[in-house]
């Protein structure tokens, strides 16, 4: 008695008709999707206290945070704000009330760096870097003391 392979030859078919379809689609969403990133890139190119209402995603605020930090900094300032907010520059801690990028407490400290204190991740990084530069000498020793206490 011979076997019809007909269920695999049609899932397979399927399969193949199913990918085919989503590559189709793919080639046909993917220059729309790439027009719109673009144009929003262009709508989101801005510096200076506008960066608040328009780059909050942590990805944009991390590289703005890069560009201000130096870079022999940058590793230790990056892990102590991955750590206390997630780059979130609205975090909150429910406990302490703890604010911003860098957990300030309470979070109206950082109005010395600006009155935008609560929206701009800008204003947030100068006053955690002065912050850090003014407590433990830098970023690096500030991570270094954060390694040991899991608090600056």
């Amino acid at each position: 008695m011979k076997r019809i392979a007909m269920p695999r030859l049609r899932t397979a078919t399927a399969v193949l008709a199913s990918a085919a379809g989503i590559a189709s689609l793919a080639a046909v969403a993917a220059p729309a999707a790439s027009a719109a990133t673009a144009s929003e890139a262009s709508k989101n190119t801005v510096t200076g206290s506008a960066f608040a209402a328009t780059q909050t995603s942590a990805g944009s605020v991390r590289a703005m945070a890069q560009s201000m930090v130096p870079a022999n900094q940058w590793a230790a300032f990056d892990h102590i704000v991955s750590h206390e907010s997630s780059w979130n520059p609205r975090a909150v801690n429910a406990a302490s009330g703890a604010y911003g990028l860098c957990q300030a407490l309470p979070g109206s400290k950082m109005a010395s760096a600006g009155s935008d204190w609560k929206t701009n991740p800008a204003t947030q990084v100068k006053w955690a870097l002065n912050y850090m530069n003014d407590r433990y000498g830098s970023p690096n020793a500030a991570w270094s003391f954060w390694q040991t206490h899991h608090w600056y």
